[in-house]
């Protein structure tokens, strides 16, 4: 299992490889948080969120990655399957921030449908 200090270290190098154009707008950056955070349709504690992005009035644009929740869930994996997942992660959530400033919710459909089949899978 890798620690809070070396999942940091893999998201800001992750991060660091996306171009400076995804960044536009995304005042608060990305944020790794400790805890681990579960989705409010979850059933059985089974169904945590990896990573949100924010559009706040008085906190701006930012995206946070859930520690907590990928070590329940991926905490098994080897350093470099981890940071496989992670990337997929963080690309996601850029992909919200980028189409919501293009006005797009292409990809918040895309969830949206996700967790009522998971609903409709878990009862």
């Amino acid at each position: 299992m890798v620690s809070l200090e070396e999942f940091e270290n893999m998201a800001r190098e992750i991060a660091d490889t996306l171009p400076e154009e995804f960044y536009r707008e995304l005042n608060g950056g990305l944020i790794v948080q400790e805890k681990r955070k579960l989705h409010p349709a979850s059933v059985d504690d089974n169904l945590c969120i990896l990573g949100e992005y924010h559009r706040d009035k008085y906190l701006g644009r930012f995206i946070v990655l859930y520690y907590g929740s990928y070590m329940q869930i991926y905490g098994h994996l080897s350093r470099r399957d981890l940071s496989k997942r992670l990337r997929k992660t963080i690309l996601h959530e850029f992909r919200h921030h980028l189409e919501s400033l293009a006005g797009e919710k292409e990809l918040e459909v895309e969830d949206a449908i996700e967790i009522a089949e998971y609903k409709k899978r878990n009862g």
